[in-house]
Order: C-alpha cells, then sequence, then structure tokens
C-alpha cells in the first residue's frame, strides 16, 4: 500500500511497469539495510542496486557477447560481399548481395538481427533503472516520508508554486521540472523538487521570508536527507562541479578531489568496459566507414559520460561508475567462457536451437546452402598463400564443423544437416 503514496513515477507505457518493478528492488535494498544493520544510506543503495540489475541481466549479456564472437568470426566474409558489390547498384546484384549476406548468417546459425533483439530488450530495462535513480523518492517510501511534512507546510502557503518556480529558476535547477493540477505544483511534485536540493539550496530555502513560520522543520528534514544523501563525504543531490568550484573560495580540496574522481572514474571505468568488448578489436581496417565510426563512437561515449558528470547528481555518477565496474567483470568472465568455446561448437549450438525452434513449429530441418558452403571455399582460396591468416583459420574451423558432421549419430540434427548438403553438393554437380 506504500507504494500508492509515493512520488511521480514515470507513465511511459512498458518503461513505466518496469520502473515500478526497480522500485520495489531499490525500495527493498533500502528496508532491508535499515532494518538489519541500520544504515540509510541512498548511496549504497545505488550501488548495491547497480549490481543487482546488471547481474540479472547477465543470460542478456551473455547471448550479446556469442553473437559478437560469431560476428567477429564471419566480419570478413561480409566484407568481401560488400566490396564485391560495392558499385553495383541495379536491383538483380543488390538481390544477390542480400543471398549471400543471408548465407553467411545462415552457415554461422544467427540471425542478422540477433543483437538487435538483445538491446531491444536491454534498453528499457536500462532506461527505467535511470529513472528510478534520478527520482528515488518515487520509488522509496522512506525518502518520500522524510519530505513529506515540508512538502505539506510549503503547500500551505499562499502563491507557493510560483516561489519554487523563482527558486528554481534563480538556483538554476534545469533538471528540476514541476507538475501542475491546474496552477498549482503537485504534493509530489514539490517532493521531488525538495529531493533535488544540494545542502546550499536547502540552506537558503530555511532562509526565506515566505518558509520564515517552519524554517525548523525545513532545517531539521535537511539534515536528515543530508544523512541518507551522503555517500564517501559527498551528496548524492550536488554536482560534483561545484565541490570544485568551492575548493577554490576556502571549501574542502579533499572534497574537490573525491567529487573530481566521479568524472574521471566514469571516463576510466567506461573506456575499460568498451576495450573488453569484443567489438573493440572487430576490425581494425580504417577505411572501413563502420569501423571508423565505431572508434570514433568508443572515444566519444566516455568522454561525454565524463563531461555530464561534472554538472550531473553525484548519485548518477556513482551509477554510472559501479555500472561500467559490473558490464567489465562480466565482460571478463564472459570472454574467458567464450575463448574456450570453438567457433564450430557455438554453431552447433545455434544450429540446435534453430532447429528445435523449427520443429515446435512443425517445419522441416533448415536447408545448408550451397551459398553458406562455397563462401568458405571462396576463402579458403583467397587465403591458400597464407594459411596461417585469422581468416583462413577460422574457415578451416568453420569447414571442419561441417566435415564432422560425417561421423554425427543417426537421426541427429547434425546428420541431418549433412544429409541436405550431401544432397546440395550433388544438385550442384549435375
Amino acid at each position: 500500500m506504500e507504494l500508492m503514496i509515493l512520488a511521480t513515477k514515470n507513465s511511459t507505457p512498458i518503461i513505466g511497469q518496469i520502473s515500478v518493478v526497480m522500485g520495489w528492488i531499490m525500495n527493498g535494498i533500502y528496508k532491508f539495510l535499515d532494518g538489519l544493520f541500520g544504515i540509510q544510506n541512498l548511496g549504497l543503495c545505488i550501488v548495491i542496486f547497480s549490481i543487482l540489475i546488471y547481474l540479472f541481466m547477465t543470460p542478456l549479456q551473455i547471448k550479446q557477447q556469442k553473437f559478437s564472437k560469431l560476428s567477429s568470426v564471419m566480419q570478413p566474409e561480409l566484407m568481401k560481399i560488400q566490396k564485391k558489390y560495392q558499385n553495383k547498384k541495379d536491383q538483380v546484384s543488390m538481390q544477390k548481395m542480400q543471398e549471400e549476406t543471408s548465407a553467411v548468417y545462415q552457415k554461422y546459425g544467427v540471425s542478422p538481427t540477433g543483437s538487435c533483439v538483445q538491446l531491444l530488450i536491454q534498453l528499457p530495462i536500462l532506461w527505467s533503472l535511470w529513472h528510478v535513480i534520478q527520482n528515488i523518492p518515487a520509488y522509496v517510501g522512506s525518502v518520500k516520508n522524510v519530505l513529506d511534512g515540508v512538502a505539506s507546510q510549503i503547500i500551505g502557503v499562499s502563491g507557493y508554486t510560483n516561489i519554487l518556480q523563482d527558486f528554481i529558476t534563480e538556483n538554476k535547477m534545469t533538471r528540476v521540472r514541476l507538475i501542475l493540477d491546474g496552477s498549482t505544483a503537485t504534493s509530489n511534485s514539490v517532493i521531488d523538487f525538495l529531493y533535488a536540493l544540494s545542502p546550499d539550496q536547502w540552506k537558503t530555502l530555511g532562509e526565506m521570508n515566505q518558509f520564515a513560520g517552519f524554517s525548523d522543520t525545513i532545517n531539521s528534514t535537511a539534515s536528515e536527507i543530508a544523512h541518507m544523501q551522503s555517500f564517501l563525504g559527498l551528496n548524492i543531490a550536488e554536482m560534483p562541479w561545484n565541490y570544485i568550484k568551492a575548493a577554490f573560495v576556502g571549501g574542502s580540496i579533499l572534497l574537490a578531489v573525491v567529487a573530481l574522481l566521479i568524472p574521471l572514474l566514469s571516463w576510466g571505468t567506461q573506456v575499460l568496459n568498451l576495450k573488453l568488448m569484443p567489438q573493440a578489436a572487430q576490425n581494425n581496417d580504417d577505411s572501413n566507414p563502420m569501423a571508423n565510426s565505431m572508434k570514433t563512437m568508443n572515444m566519444v561515449m566516455p568522454l561525454m559520460s565524463a563531461f555530464f558528470c561534472f554538472t550531473f547528481p553525484v548519485g548518477l555518477g556513482i551509477y554510472w561508475i559501479f555500472s561500467a565496474v559490473v558490464r567489465s567483470v562480466q565482460q571478463v568472465l564472459i570472454n574467458r567462457h567464450l575463448d574456450k568455446m570453438d567457433i564450430e561448437v557455438l554453431i552447433n549450438e545455434n544450429m540446435k536451437k534453430i532447429e528445435e525452434k523449427r520443429a515446435k513449429a512443425g517445419l522441416p530441418p533448415q536447408k545448408i546452402t550451397n551459398q553458406a558452403h562455397q563462401s568458405v571455399k571462396n576463402i579458403n582460396k583467397i587465403d591458400k598463400g597464407n594459411s596461417g591468416s585469422p581468416e583462413a583459420e577460422r574457415a578451416r574451423k568453420v569447414e571442419e564443423s561441417y566435415k564432422k558432421a560425417v561421423n554425427a549419430k543417426p537421426d541427429s540434427i547434425t546428420a541431418k544437416a549433412n544429409l541436405v548438403r550431401s544432397f546440395d553438393e550433388r544438385n550442384k554437380k549435375k
């Protein structure tokens, strides 16, 4: 029942529903720490919350990285097809290019949209995670209850909406927006405003003449919420840039250094995460526009993360850092697991899943096309003079995966694939 009185939530379809579930987890973490250890720390909640959510998404990460590993192997073949039809824009050539590209994907047992599916599943989760962290009072009842008393007294002041709006403008609170019910701000909107206040802004609010009648309540609430928002000496609602500026006018140098670490660690962990991803080593061909775009994106994204962390609340920086750390640890473990797997094992796994899906749908086994098998032969032919090249080695492994089908058990999926392949080859010779 507590969730019914919380502050404003995301109402976007799907994302809103996922945010509610995320809110239950965040609220549960806070209650667990408070009830069992007496810890009321939102920064620690964000750390644990980020770790748990990314652990839950590990199966999706594994699937995505399996696709990435196969993509890095398929890339040379796909690039050869693109080069082959580079200057051919007629309908016949485009159709042949599409057929040959599909044959490559078929050979490795993957779908061209495989990676997109994983991303489409993850994006709503990540967006919901972001919304919960930046709007904690909407999902953590204990935080909302701390702010509720001050919010009620502010609403009782005549013209409070205009007073708060002027306060937001004067203090340049660009990420705070009052939600109006007619011409007045809603109670939940006022709570969101209060949660976004920095310690200095709380002090300013308590000194305003319009709120002089309950300044003691404002100050006591500010002290209580500051305790909940404190993390490594920083307030998670404050911007790192403010700590850095304060150091030049007599503020704490130590806090400025800790605040500076937020954007630096955000940049560093993002770079580490990108370097650990299989896509980072996919292609070093400077003539490939896609590779160049990926290099640029991998360089710009961490820099943007660092830039935003200077002017975003510390809490969001903590989320970015620990999310990247968890993803990096996941990436190391997944990479070790995938490095031990032969390409042919991944291909056979994919083929098995495809055939199981087709069998459930009442469809016959998938046909292994001539183009798919011929693609391997073409690569072997191209790399004949360079048998030690990565492309030749990859092609050899894929070819071996087909040859092993000769000794497959009767009625197995591999054996069926071999029969289809033999049939294709006989027809080709006619």
